[in-house]
């Protein structure tokens, strides 16, 4: 790995620890039902392991694409739905989380970065969370977080819709990705 992508990942690193700490500030367990928390915490242990293993080409490909799939969802969906741009990409730790990371663990691991193939890991880990948060949503353990999951407030074809184009959208993205990295 070179020295660029070294110097990218300690500023992702550096970038995560000061948004972590500054959203784990009202930590609960549902702080982890959130897609982009599992994806930022998910590219600061990837950052790592590529700086102190020389790369970890599977686990930052992983986080990248979890990284993108996360500003989609925010960009293509919670803004608007939401109606709240400013707070989830200019502000506070969603600069950080929805915005910045995402576009620099692009930038370093498709530039400069050692490289894998496995472009269906994403969609499985991507399927694996999404069954995940509709089950807890459907026993009333979670609320959300996101509009999709909430599976007692919307029709059954709603939910299957949302889940095949979340799980169609993160296998672009994990093709994008890949392609972007193989040219």
């Amino acid at each position: 790995m070179g020295i660029i992508a070294i110097i990218l990942n300690a500023v992702i690193i550096i970038l995560e620890i000061t948004a972590l700490l500054k959203r784990f500030r009202d930590i609960s367990l549902e702080t982890f039902a959130y897609y982009t928390v599992i994806s930022n915490l998910l590219t600061l242990i990837s950052c790592a392991a590529a700086i102190v293993c020389g790369g970890a080409p599977v686990l930052r490909y992983l986080a990248t694409c979890m990284m993108v799939m996360t500003f989609a969802v925010t960009v293509c969906v919670l803004i608007p739905v939401g109606g709240r741009a400013k707070e989830l990409l200019f502000t506070g730790t969603g600069l950080y989380h929805h915005l910045i990371c995402p576009v620099l663990c692009f930038i370093s691991y498709v530039f400069f970065e050692p490289h894998c193939r496995t472009w269906m890991l994403p969609v499985a880990v991507t399927f694996i969370y999404g069954m995940i948060m509709l089950w807890l949503n459907h026993k009333g353990k979670v609320d959300g977080p996101y509009p999709f999951f909430k599976v007692r407030e919307q029709k059954r074809s709603s939910t299957v819709i949302w889940m095949a184009a979340l799980i169609c959208l993160i296998a672009v993205i994990s093709l994008a990705v890949r392609w972007a990295a193989g040219r």
